[in-house]
């Protein structure tokens, strides 16, 4: 039987209209909580959250605030990479996005996948 994984993948593709982008955020959070190691990945519009001021007043009620919630992510140690495709077609550069993002391909994640992590889609 194989070891369950200790570490999670969240590929997130909503953005700032939609309340998947703080549902994933709660659950990655959560992760690392119940003691995983979590990555996100951000994806089309979900690299428009990342952006400086842009989640700044953004709650999905019950839930936290979303800028909370990646703030919260971050400082906890969470890997947080910005696809660079989808950042460069909105004309996006790492001085856009909040501190903590990297841009990176998908070969980051494919990296985390091939090592065994689990992964959940937002």
């Amino acid at each position: 039987m194989q070891a369950a994984s200790r570490e999670l993948v969240v590929l997130m593709t909503h953005g700032a209209d939609h309340e998947l982008s703080s549902v994933g955020f709660t659950i990655a959070n959560g992760g690392m909580t119940a003691g995983l190691k979590v990555s996100v990945f951000l994806t089309s519009a979900a690299v428009d959250l990342v952006r400086k001021r842009a989640n700044d007043n953004l709650v999905v009620h019950p839930l936290d605030p979303l800028n909370a919630l990646i703030k919260d992510f971050l400082a906890r140690g969470g890997k947080l990479w910005a696809c660079t495709p989808c950042v460069k077609a909105r004309g996006y550069e790492q001085a856009d996005l909040i501190d903590g993002v990297e841009i990176a391909g998908s070969s980051k994640m494919h990296e985390r996948l091939q090592a065994g992590a689990a992964s959940l889609c937002f």
